[in-house]
């Protein structure tokens, strides 16, 4: 599978070059060729006059379910897009994943708290459509970096209690939206230290705009605070030296969760280092991997 992988890997960077865009058609061909079957640009919900659309790459035969990556891309809340991160989620493949690259609303089209909605409402998607494309829903990891390692926390922390639910909300036959893991690579913890500490982010500011009561919305936007035991394991890697996130945030939520009896792990890195240069170190894919064995979503 490795081998098919690398194939894919190939041809996704030449055919992203071409086009600019997801790698289609000729990343259509390649995935089809190597065995898989890829559904691109399928629409998971429509907001504020946008299709918002995801990319399922699914391991034949789709009658026998499998462990299921939730990928979001990163970009600060306020840019980047599924097709950038095309190469991101091919790991996970090669471990026996199927494999969804989600785009979702980003600030110059919605303010917050539109970008979590939008990706709790694709992780109920992928329940709705788990016999569909063989998404194994006992097995599913969200994963993301920078940004997107936030949303990835924040989807699978959540509950709907939470209020994040509505422009989704759970019909007759629904269960629970729930997590095997989560994979943050760089993902902010503390949005009110971004959006009002003694160095606000730029990023954050444009994610918030002119938005009431920021301070509190970007609490409710944080993942330390929905820290509480029950959750699922939460793997973190990070740059210690981190420009844009600093690493403090993460520490903190590593030990809250250590308070919490909330399987975790953290995995350190030295420099400054950030985003999807974290994803690319062959040291932390071994370690992400070793760690989702030990937490019985993947097989050994």
């Amino acid at each position: 599978m490795r081998l098919k992988v690398v194939f894919l890997a190939l041809l996704a960077v030449s055919s992203t070059a071409l086009y600019g865009q997801n790698a289609d058609p000729v990343f259509q061909w390649a995935v089809t060729a190597s065995g898989y079957r890829f559904y691109p640009d399928l629409i998971y919900k429509k907001a504020n006059g946008h299709d918002l659309k995801l990319d399922v790459i699914a391991i034949e035969p789709l009658s026998q379910p499998k462990p299921t990556l939730l990928y979001i891309h990163g970009g600060g809340w306020v840019n980047g897009k599924k097709g950038n991160t095309t190469l991101a989620p091919l790991p996970y493949l090669a471990r026996g994943m199927n494999t969804i690259n989600i785009d979702y609303r980003l600030a110059e089209d919605s303010l917050a708290p539109a970008a979590v909605e939008d990706c709790r409402c694709a992780l109920r998607w992928v329940y709705r459509h788990a016999k569909e494309y063989g998404f194994d829903t006992g097995k599913i990891v969200v994963a993301g970096e920078s940004a997107g390692g936030h949303l990835a926390l924040m989807t699978a922390m959540l509950d709907a209690s939470a209020g994040f639910d509505n422009e989704c909300p759970a019909q007759d036959g629904d269960v629970p939206l729930k997590a095997a893991a989560i994979v943050s690579y760089s993902g902010p913890t503390d949005v009110v230290e971004l959006l009002e500490g003694p160095n606000p982010s730029w990023f954050a500011l444009e994610w918030f705009g002119s938005l009431p009561n920021r301070k509190e919305l970007a609490r409710r936007l944080s993942p330390l605070t929905y820290v509480r035991p029950g959750l699922p394991p939460i793997i973190q890697a990070h740059g210690d030296h981190d420009p844009y996130v600093p690493y403090g945030q993460v520490l903190r939520l590593h030990e809250a969760l250590d308070r919490a009896g909330v399987p975790n792990q953290l995995i350190t890195l030295p420099g400054p280092i950030h985003g999807w240069a974290v994803e690319k170190i062959s040291s932390v894919e071994q370690q992400v991997f070793s760690a989702l064995e030990k937490y019985g979503v993947l097989s050994h």
